[in-house]
């Protein structure tokens, strides 16, 4: 089984973790992924249930016309206390915090928020159920901090070190896990690949932000 993670496309506001509609790149991105994915006999994509996830499935699912299934414990992370907050207030406001986390010694959770690890938990019964499914070719439409703290888990990493894969994960990138039933295990294939928007450069992260919590 192949399970493309993608991330979701630009949103509408640059706060932290707002659920917001995409804005008019988001849609191009999303369109762009569906039209590069057309080709793979995608069978059943999932998604998170905040805009810019739902938003991005369905415009991506207009090439592949399959069933659309959302799940809550796919949200992004809980950036806690940080949310609705610009990058520059964050810098201010939790300094001390963001120190401490680059040192990547624990998995510590955002203030009043999530932990890579609390993130694993919530998410590992959707895919073992996406596992169980019997479908073959899975898209997960998600968020950034999804994906790099359940790919963490399944290299058997740190999970301190969540952060050490990818400064960015491009928006409607695909990250490509492949799970082998035999040995309950799951493999990485391909991470953060953007490639069907790199020749967009208006539509990649360095065009729209320069950081990312």
């Amino acid at each position: 089984m192949k399970i493309y993670l993608i991330r979701h496309g630009r949103q509408n506001s640059k706060l932290c973790n707002v659920d917001v509609d995409l804005c008019e790149e988001g849609f191009r991105q999303a369109a762009l992924l569906g039209e590069r994915l057309a080709k793979e006999g995608i069978q059943v994509v999932y998604s998170s249930g905040l805009k810019r996830a739902v938003q991005t499935a369905q415009a991506a699912n207009l090439y592949w016309n399959v069933e659309h299934y959302m799940y809550p414990e796919l949200r992004e992370i809980s950036f806690g206390k940080m949310e609705g907050l610009s990058d520059e207030e964050i810098a201010v406001r939790f300094a001390a915090f963001q120190a401490e986390q680059k040192k990547m010694e624990y998995d510590i959770p955002y203030p009043g928020g999530e932990s890579a690890g609390d993130v694993v938990r919530r998410v590992i019964p959707v895919f073992r159920q996406i596992a169980e499914s019997g479908y073959e070719k899975v898209a997960v439409v998600t968020h950034g901090g999804v994906i790099r703290s359940m790919v963490t888990h399944y290299l058997g990493m740190d999970m301190a070190k969540w952060r050490t894969l990818g400064t960015s994960l491009e928006n409607c990138s695909i990250t490509e896990l492949e799970y082998h039933p035999g040995l309950g295990r799951f493999t990485l294939e391909r991470f953060n690949d953007y490639a069907h928007l790199q020749s967009h450069p208006e539509l990649l992260r360095s065009a729209w932000v320069d950081a990312e919590n």
